[in-house]
């Protein structure tokens, strides 16, 4: 089986923990090389994140289970590269 590299998660959560503590739980797991956590919307209760995750060989159910810790739960998936080599994507003109 092929090694998770990137994965682009919509994911929502309670105002707290801050994004920044859920960045800083993501990071430390096996296999993660980098974490971005954009705020896309807020709510009186919860607040839509996007989350990319980048590494090795990223777990996803290591994963789940830190965002599930805080609260939060993974809406979908919106991106996942996996292989050898990442992989960007190429705008073709269907996209436009």
């Amino acid at each position: 089986m092929s090694d998770i590299k990137r994965l682009v998660l919509d994911v929502l959560k309670p105002h707290h923990p801050t994004i920044i503590e859920l960045s800083r739980r993501i990071s430390v797991l096996n296999g993660v090389s980098g974490v971005n956590c954009s705020l896309e919307e807020v709510d009186r209760e919860t607040e839509s994140v996007k989350i990319t995750v980048v590494g090795n060989a990223i777990d996803f159910e290591s994963l789940e289970e830190t965002i599930s810790d805080c609260g939060a739960v993974i809406h979908s998936v919106d991106s996942v590269s996996a292989g050898k080599m990442l992989v960007e994507e190429v705008e073709t003109p269907q996209d436009r």
